[in-house]
């Protein structure tokens, strides 16, 4: 942050997000009585520009510091979720300094974006769906509407979510063959856990959207939900569909095609949703990796969105060094390979259309290779009410948990305290 105030008084090429001076701009007019939206390309909820008010009052840099609290509150939550699924002490750690050191997340809150606001309210979602009580089960619903009203994807956990709370309610501690009267009971039927959630949050989101439209009315609708859903991002952006609507955006029934290309995307968060709800922390990463893949709009800050997902599916992955090199890898030159025609565009004026457009393709190849690596190379682990573990099957590949514990005793030479189920029953013991 100190950095970006060096460069923004010393360079040209600014430091802070272009989208900080608008959230700053919109918190100045609701300081004047005056709707936000009279800030062009203020897209967002008014409540952002509310908690930004002392960037007007205060200092200019309270919205940034506000934005690495979050960012650093994702960390915890990271660890306190992985501590809450009887990970060991030390890779809950490290999978939460994964996100604390990752140079993305601390760029991105740094220049003023305010991605890990959403983040920590995903999470937080999270972890209370994985505690015991009402009180928590009622929270996480909140904190769920409330990360609806700030942003449109996390409406894609709600399927999950819903089946999830039937499973829980379920006595078995295995898989059972198929039913119709269980299929019903326990993944599309009611109990008092669906009813209670479902009914909280849907009062939660009610209200808080009523109240901005009340003060707002039907600008407030349409600059914070419609124009995300009719948005055609033709220049920067990875969707390999960003060509085919820049060529059809005057034609008629674009708007119907720009609707058309969800049926993929919808397609396949149903299939995971059903697959992997009783796993809902991969499952919610996997979904959001695939909306982000598969949106007609995509941008470098959606990234975020799955990446502060991802601590939480790293101790459950059996991959190799190499295959896990190769994601990396992969993925950043992925992004250079756009990144390039991009500039030549946008700074040189070079038609570089068709370069765009095929590096998108090749982007989008290396998504799904990703995805199909990290499906393939999962450990199942379902997940209960009480927060417990059952059923993680055992392969000859050691998760990194696993390898974490062997090393820790290896090295210190310490009795370690390990907990393993067998049978439905936590069993301790010391090695």
């Amino acid at each position: 942050m100190l950095y970006g105030l060096w460069q923004d008084s010393t360079m040209v090429v600014k430091y802070t997000d272009v989208d900080y001076y608008v959230f700053t701009d919109a918190a100045k007019y609701i300081t004047e009585g005056e709707s936000p939206y009279l800030r062009a390309t203020y897209r967002y909820t008014p409540i952002l520009a509310w908690l930004l008010t002392p960037n007007i009052y205060v200092s200019t840099l309270f919205g940034k510091t506000l934005f690495i609290l979050s960012d650093v509150t994702v960390g915890f939550l990271v660890y306190k979720i992985l501590h809450l699924r009887h990970c060991q002490h030390t890779t809950s750690i490290l999978c939460a300094q994964l996100w604390w050191y990752n140079p993305l997340p601390i760029t991105v809150s740094s220049r003023g974006n305010a991605e890990s606001l959403i983040a920590v309210l995903v999470l937080g979602t999270l972890y209370c769906l994985l505690k015991r009580g009402r009180w928590y089960q009622a929270t996480a619903a909140v904190l769920y509407a409330t990360s609806v009203h700030m942003k449109i994807y996390p409406v894609t956990y709600a399927l999950p979510i819903y089946l999830m709370l039937g499973w829980h309610y379920c006595k078995q501690k295995q898989w059972l063959p198929f039913r119709l009267h269980r299929w019903i009971q326990y993944d599309i039927g009611l109990n008092r856990a669906r009813v209670m959630f479902v009914a909280i949050a849907v009062v939660s989101f009610t209200a808080l959207t009523t109240i901005c439209y009340m003060l707002y009315g039907n600008q407030f609708l349409e600059e914070t939900y419609f124009y995300h859903v009719t948005r055609r991002d033709i220049r920067h952006n990875f969707s390999p569909y960003f060509l085919m609507l820049y060529l059809t955006a005057e034609e008629q029934g674009s708007f119907f095609l720009g609707l058309v290309v969800f049926i993929p995307q919808v397609a396949l968060l149903l299939l995971v949703a059903f697959r992997y709800c009783d796993d809902l922390p991969f499952c919610c990463f996997l979904q959001t990796f695939i909306f982000v893949t598969f949106n007609k709009v995509c941008t470098s800050q959606y990234f975020l969105w799955y990446l502060s997902l991802l601590p939480l599916v790293i101790p459950q992955l059996r991959l190799t060094i190499r295959d896990a090199v190769a994601m990396v890898t992969l993925w950043f030159a992925g992004q250079g390979l756009w990144l390039l025609p991009a500039f030549y565009l946008e700074f040189k004026g070079v038609n570089s259309f068709i370069w765009l457009w095929t590096s998108g393709l090749l982007f989008l190849a290396i998504n799904v290779w990703i995805a199909y690596k990290l499906i393939t190379n999962f450990t199942h682990k379902p997940i209960c009410w009480q927060g417990q573990m059952v059923g993680l099957p055992r392969k000859d590949l050691l998760t990194l948990d696993e390898i974490i514990s062997i090393a820790f005793h290896k090295v210190t030479g310490k009795r370690k305290v390990t907990h393993r189920r067998t049978g439905g029953k936590l069993k301790t013991k010391k090695s």
